[in-house]
């Protein structure tokens, strides 16, 4: 049977084939029978998939982070594709091919990685370029933020999606910096590096994604501001110069602002011209990845509108082919 992408599944497909278990949940049902509840990944997004009458010894042969061959087939269900499952089992790791289950591969991530370290070795203000240097050649922190994904179900929900948006955003930060002379190219460009890093501790990524207890307790912008501390110390020790107060405070002020409100959980709003900017900016590129997303992943392909998506409250017009 031909292999059918999560963005390509239609209803009436039929499904037999390895897909990675992003997430796994035992539920029971009113009449008090158990029933799985999982989200199935490949390299083009996630499907949710139901398992019916499950008993605990079947739902403990595979776990969340594991990849599954599985059987059964796809309908749609309030506007969405989802899988009903016959048949799930855990399938060696070893024998997969993980390029099926990730966006990005080795090389894309090595050429994003160039890239970063291109743009911040070109800022000009001394003192951020020489933090720039500790973040790169700690091995340990790269490492990491070349792995991370940006999210566990929203934008760049992928290994390593936080590269990719950070990359994104300091290419989109070098475009905008120019049409307005009052705003410090290199504080902007730092910022959109620094707005997001907390995340490599924040979530977990081997396979399975989502939080840490530290991340459930703390969150991406306080452990952010705390490894920004971190670097600024180990910067002033192998440049023998203390870092520059204000600028120091400026670059924690884009990591705890770049939400923008406090119900999105900035525990302050934007009050520099680079905060502002960065806010902007960064809301700009989830928001065109997650739509673009939506509506690649619509599963209507004769109309040009989406369904109906609740947490929106609206439809999105296709405006580029599938």
């Amino acid at each position: 049977m031909a292999r059918h992408l999560v963005n390509e599944l239609r209803e009436g497909d039929q499904v037999d084939q390895v897909f990675l278990v992003a997430e796994k949940q035992l539920r029971t049902n009113r009449s008090g029978n158990l029933y799985m509840h999982l989200r199935l990944a490949d390299r083009t997004g996630a499907v949710s998939a139901m398992v019916w009458n499950v008993t605990e010894k079947n739902a403990s042969r595979f776990q969340s982070g594991d990849y599954a061959r599985v059987e059964g087939a796809a309908q749609i269900y309030n506007g969405a594709v989802q899988i009903i499952a016959s048949q799930v089992d855990r399938v060696d790791a070893r024998t997969v091919d993980e390029s099926d289950f990730f966006p990005l591969g080795t090389a894309d991530i090595d050429q994003l990685a160039r890239r970063l370290a291109e743009m911040l070795r070109g800022v000009r203000n001394f003192p951020l370029r020489n933090l720039a240097e500790s973040f790169l050649i700690d091995e340990k922190f790269m490492s990491k933020f070349v792995a991370a994904p940006a999210g566990v179900k929203n934008h760049h929900a992928y290994r390593g999606g936080l590269l990719e948006h950070v990359v994104d955003l300091m290419e989109l930060t070098q475009a905008v910096a120019p049409r307005y002379p009052e705003v410090d190219p290199d504080l902007l460009l730092f910022g959109a590096f620094l707005h997001d890093m907390g995340k490599i501790d924040e979530l977990t990524y081997d396979r399975q994604l989502g939080y840490s207890d530290e991340g459930q307790l703390v969150g991406h912008l306080v452990m952010g501001v705390s490894i920004l501390d971190s670097k600024i110390e180990e910067t002033e020790k192998l440049s023998g110069e203390p870092f520059p107060a204000e600028l120091a405070a400026r670059l924690k002020h884009m990591i705890v602002s770049h939400h923008g409100c406090y119900e999105f959980g900035s525990p302050k709003l934007p009050m520099t011209l680079e905060a502002v900017v960065l806010h902007h900016l960064d809301t700009l590129d989830a928001k065109v990845r997650s739509f673009h997303q939506i509506m690649q992943e619509d599963p209507d392909e004769e109309s040009r509108w989406t369904s109906y998506i609740p947490n929106l409250g609206r439809k999105l017009f296709k405006t580029t082919p599938r």
